[in-house]
């Protein structure tokens, strides 16, 4: 896609997308408010409530007072928490086919950001209700040596803003992840159109670096 193509179309579907998703989760949320309980909302609530010396932050699973059992409800909000994950994701990956430089789409890429906060999301829901198990996942992945190389640098913010929407959904908060893939999908699109950082041509960046139209080219 070039630069010159006009990015209405895209900002609007990609716009009636969040819409029409994120008016499908007010909507049951406000119709059936006994849902929230199974839907991963509030977390980070629930967060900055806890005592700053406890290490259990948000509790996926829940014990009764009578009988201690384990509630069901954590297998149920990571369900959901993995579909919302998935749907925030797929505008980003859109805005990645949109802007990339290369001549050929890497598929493997915009599939790796598809499904790495997905997993991203259930690791933070079964870690966050133990240290020990946080730090075993640590010695996991240290024990595991990754050796990839990313193509571009604009890959590696893909990729922190699918552990970001990941870590997000996983402590039970996708209004949160929600805002980052926004943000992230927008600034990235208009940053793209305006091809900014390219050249120092303007009034404003000539005067900033006090440079002209030729010392740019």
């Amino acid at each position: 896609m070039r630069r010159s193509t006009n990015l209405s179309i895209p900002i609007g579907i990609i716009s009636a997308y969040y819409l029409l998703f994120s008016g499908l989760f007010i909507w049951l949320i406000s119709t059936y408010p006994q849902t929230r309980e199974y839907l991963p909302v509030g977390g980070i609530d629930a967060m900055m409530a806890t005592d700053d010396g406890n290490f259990e932050i948000v509790e996926t699973f829940r014990r009764s007072a009578n009988d201690f059992s384990i509630d069901p409800n954590g297998a149920i909000k990571l369900f959901f928490a993995t579909i919302g994950t998935a749907i925030l994701m797929i505008p980003v990956s859109w805005a990645y086919i949109l802007t990339n430089r290369a001549s050929k789409i890497e598929q493997s890429f915009v599939q790796t950001i598809v499904v790495l906060p997905i997993v991203v999301t259930g690791i933070a829901m079964v870690v966050q209700n133990s240290l020990a198990l946080a730090f075993s996942l640590a010695g996991i992945v240290a024990a595991v040596r990754f050796r990839f190389t990313l193509e571009q640098p604009s890959h590696a913010l893909y990729i922190f803003t699918s552990i970001s929407i990941g870590l997000a959904a996983g402590i039970g908060d996708l209004g949160v992840a929600g805002v980052i893939s926004m943000t992230f999908v927008y600034a990235v699109l208009v940053l793209w159109k305006l091809d900014y950082g390219r050249t120092f041509s303007g009034p404003f960046f000539s005067l900033l670096s006090r440079r002209n139209r030729e010392d740019a080219d």
